[in-house]
């Protein structure tokens, strides 16, 4: 089993989203495994290491299906960090769509993603989104007790500001070492906050200030949901035909794939930021993992973000 994160982990992360068929409460099918199991096999030929999951995609067919393929193929756990995520509840008998940290749900919760990926543990729980009813201390005590049950060996978050990581890392003693943000080329809040200051241009920014550095200065890695925009640079959904012509040129010039340009221009940022893919084909899954060993230049990464900005730097 995988020992270290930060030793271990690949720079690209397979998220699992797309796996188990559609969101709905019906069953998956014996071609649903197959396609996860090509989807996982391409994954790990191409070096990635690391496989996201979350106890709500496709209503929990997503772990179930991937544990049917690791009893197909055990050894590939060997060579796995597989992560989790918890704390959405959809619209129920009880209530609507809400954020739930209490101890008890967190607690059903992470035993479920255990049943459901026929697993004794997982590499990394995170707590999906924030919810403004927790009560941290009741929180930090139930992580804990899961910690020392063995059930989960890393705490990460997800879509949380730099000040909620901070104020959870106080009622627990093991580190949190992971926060998954939407960024890509397309969504740049992350990075143009810090470029924008003393400029009018800083002033619609949705990411809070200090998040990236907070990131960085204690060691969590972030990792980013959503990087490829769903296809807007790389000939996939609606197109930003500047920006995708740009990208195709230097797609050509490093001789890679156009996503391997798009999830470069994440990665080239110094924090290694770790982009969470979530096609499920095989050559995507590949042209991918191109970014892995694609270093892009200052001046190509500048040339990128003044194209998907619109305009040039302060």
């Amino acid at each position: 089993m995988m020992k270290n994160y930060f030793e271990h982990a690949s720079s690209v992360v397979f998220g699992c989203m797309g796996l188990g068929g559609e969101w709905a409460a019906s069953s998956y099918s014996s071609e649903h495994v197959k396609q996860a199991n090509n989807a996982i096999e391409a994954a790990l030929n191409a070096g990635i290491t690391v496989f996201d999951h979350a106890d709500i995609y496709t209503l929990g067919k997503a772990e179930k299906v991937f544990a049917d393929v690791l009893k197909q193929n055990p050894d590939w756990r060997n060579n796995m960090i597989i992560q989790s995520k918890c704390g959405i509840r959809f619209e129920d008998e009880t209530g609507p769509k809400r954020y739930d940290f209490s101890p008890a749900y967190i607690t059903q919760s992470v035993d479920g993603i255990l049943q459901r990926l026929n697993q004794e543990y997982i590499d990394i729980l995170l707590l999906h989104r924030p919810d403004p009813l927790a009560d941290l201390p009741a929180l930090g005590e139930c992580l804990t007790a899961l910690h020392k049950a063995g059930k989960f060996r890393y705490l990460g978050v997800s879509n949380m500001h730099w000040y909620q990581i901070e104020a959870l890392q106080a009622v627990v003693t093991f580190p949190i070492i992971a926060n998954q943000l939407e960024m890509s080329l397309a969504y740049r809040d992350w990075v143009e906050d810090g470029m924008m200051a003393n400029s009018a241009l800083n002033r619609n920014s949705g990411y809070t200030a200090g998040t990236l550095e907070y990131c960085q200065r204690n060691k969590v890695q972030l990792q980013a949901w959503a990087p490829l925009a769903q296809g807007k640079y790389s000939g996939r959904g609606e197109p930003d035909c500047a920006t995708s012509a740009l990208v195709s040129k230097l797609a050509a010039e490093y001789g890679v794939s156009p996503e391997a340009i798009v999830l470069g221009w994440l990665m080239r940022h110094p924090s290694a930021i770790q982009p969470v893919i979530g096609t499920t084909n095989p050559a995507r899954i590949a042209a991918c993992a191109q970014a892995m060993h694609t270093q892009l230049s200052r001046e190509h990464w500048y040339a990128l973000l003044e194209s998907a900005s619109g305009h040039e730097v302060p």
